[in-house]
């Protein structure tokens, strides 16, 4: 088959409608996307710079998860550490009238068996708080630790050691440090009571401080996270309202094209006439 000769006018043409075409597709691509740079032959440098900060973003909100877990250990350890606190006062206010109760009776505490009953209920009641204290398999409170990774690399991090609270003859919470039938015993066992509750709110303020490290630190990734993908836009993103003007001047174009087209090729119609 013999090739079509164009004239140069239909040919200028032609290549002219076929630019427009070209950059047609790349608006509406653009305005269905919302990017201006989808692919590397957009635009490389953007492109994969965009997908360098997109990749940092990405790791970033995985450990932001991670960061907010960590969180919910130390929330769940000062809860712990509150209860065993209201549970000392509650011991100490029921030593102080054991106290009363034997010093109105020369000495000797005329309750003692059933304060020591009570006394044990609070202990274990204690020991459960511990126990129970841990947020998904970690309890600061029985001598578990939490580390806490703050960035991709790894080289930012936080290690909380826990403490193991339960009641043993080694620990400062084991409250019965002395008999409560005498006046002598009831006073040892109140000075083990506050001891106990120097121990904890020395924890609570140890624990505390590491909750205002790691929250900080979490506001920090989420600020930062929203910078990255902030940049990532700028380098990617189209502008609607800039690709839409463009739409409307390529299909403007389009058609006078057409028409362009359509008036070169009324030469060669004419040449018909002839026969």
């Amino acid at each position: 088959m013999a090739d079509v000769t164009l004239t140069a006018a239909l040919r200028s043409n032609l290549l002219s409608l076929q630019g427009t075409q070209k950059l047609l597709d790349q608006t509406q691509l653009r305005l269905a996307t919302g990017l201006k740079v989808n692919s590397a032959l957009d635009n490389p440098n953007s492109y994969f710079a965009a997908q360098s900060v997109n990749n940092r973003a990405t790791d970033l909100t995985s450990l932001l998860d991670g960061i907010g877990q960590s969180i919910e250990v130390l929330k769940a350890a000062d809860q712990g550490i509150q209860t065993i606190t209201s549970y000392l006062n509650q011991a100490q206010a029921l030593a102080q009238n054991a106290l009363d109760n034997a010093n109105a009776n020369g000495g000797t505490n005329t309750n003692a068996v059933a304060d020591a009953a009570s006394y044990a209920a609070i202990q274990d009641q204690i020991n459960s708080v511990i126990g129970d204290a841990g947020y998904r398999g970690t309890n600061l409170l029985k001598g578990g630790t939490l580390q806490v990774t703050f960035n991709e690399t790894g080289t930012s991090s936080l290690s909380v050691t826990g403490v193991d609270d339960t009641a043993t003859s080694t620990t400062t919470l084991k409250l019965t440090a002395a008999p409560l039938d005498t006046a002598t015993g009831i006073q040892t066992e109140i000075t083990a009571i506050k001891a106990a509750l120097d121990t904890v709110r020395s924890q609570a303020a140890t624990f505390g401080n590491n909750l205002n490290i790691i929250q900080t630190r979490q506001d920090f990734t989420q600020n930062l996270i929203n910078v990255l993908q902030e940049g990532r836009d700028q380098l990617t993103v189209a502008d609607k309202n800039e690709e839409g003007a463009k739409l409307l001047s390529l299909q403007t174009t389009q058609q006078l094209g057409i028409t362009s087209l359509s008036l070169a090729s009324q030469a060669n119609q004419s040449i018909l006439k002839l026969f």
